[in-house]
């Protein structure tokens, strides 16, 4: 299992209800969500290399 670093994140009521609405659409729990959202903006800007943790790269 990789490791994981913990840090403490403020974000606006309504950008968290959005992402928690996400989430649950998707199966996946919020940290899982917002894990996924900034590994796919870092891949698509071409700032990381590796794929998502699982096959189907995907945090599920």
């Amino acid at each position: 299992m990789t490791k994981k670093k913990t840090f403490a994140l403020r974000i606006d009521k309504d950008v968290m209800s959005a992402v928690e609405r996400w989430a649950a659409d998707e199966f996946r729990s919020t940290n899982g969500q917002l894990e996924w959202i900034i590994f796919k903006a870092l891949k698509d800007a071409k700032r990381i290399k590796r794929s998502f943790p699982n096959a189907e790269g995907d945090p599920k």
